[in-house]
C-alpha cells in the first residue's frame, strides 16, 4: 500500500499523521483481505475547504468531517472484483490500483473528539477506518449496512489498540 498524504493546515496533535494513517489503513486492508497492491490518497483540511469539496461533489453546502471518493465500483461491499481490465484501475506512474480519495477536517476530528469523550488519535484513526470502508464499497444507509459497518470500523481499531480511553 502506499499512501500519498497532503495537510493543507497548521494543525499539529500529538501523533504522527502518516504512521497512523498508514497502520489503519493496512488493517483494514488486511481484514477485508484485500488481493490488490492499492494506493489512497488522504488530504488533511480544515472546515472551510471540507465545506467547498461537500458542496462541490455532494450538493451539501456545509463541513463534514470525512469524504470518501472510491477508485473503484463494487457489486458487493468488500469484494475486490474488477470490472474491466486492472489496467482501467491501475496508476501508470506507480503501477497500484487506485483505492480512492480520503478527506478529513481536522477542525472535525478536534471537536468530535472533545464531543465523544476520546482522544483526538482516536477520532482520526476512526475517520479513516470509516473512510476505507467507504472505499472498499460499505455504505451505512439501512440500519444493517450502518452495523456492519459500525462493527467492522471497530474491528480495525481494536486490532491496532487505538480505544475509546
Amino acid at each position: 500500500m502506499r499512501l500519498f498524504l497532503d495537510n493543507d493546515t497548521d494543525v499539529i496533535m500529538d501523533f504522527d499523521y502518516e504512521d497512523i494513517a498508514k497502520d489503519v489503513i493496512n488493517e483494514a486492508l488486511k481484514q477485508l483481505e484485500c488481493p490488490f497492491d492499492v494506493e489512497v490518497n488522504l488530504l488533511l483540511t480544515d472546515n472551510e475547504s471540507i465545506r467547498k469539496y461537500n458542496r462541490d461533489n455532494r450538493g451539501i453546502d456545509s463541513p463534514t468531517d470525512v469524504l470518501s471518493f472510491p477508485g473503484l465500483e463494487f457489486v458487493n461491499p468488500g469484494e475486490f472484483t474488477l470490472s474491466g481490465s486492472e489496467a482501467d484501475y491501475t496508476d501508470p506512474e506507480t503501477g497500484l490500483i487506485m483505492l480512492g480519495d480520503i478527506i478529513i477536517s481536522l477542525d472535525r476530528v478536534i471537536s468530535q473528539a472533545e464531543e465523544y469523550g476520546h482522544s483526538r488519535l482516536r477520532e482520526y484513526a476512526f475517520l479513516i477506518a470509516h473512510s476505507m470502508l467507504h472505499l472498499s464499497g460499505f455504505d451505512h444507509m439501512t440500519e444493517d449496512e450502518a452495523a456492519d459497518m459500525e462493527r467492522r470500523q471497530e474491528d480495525i481499531l481494536k486490532s491496532l489498540n487505538i480505544t475509546r480511553d
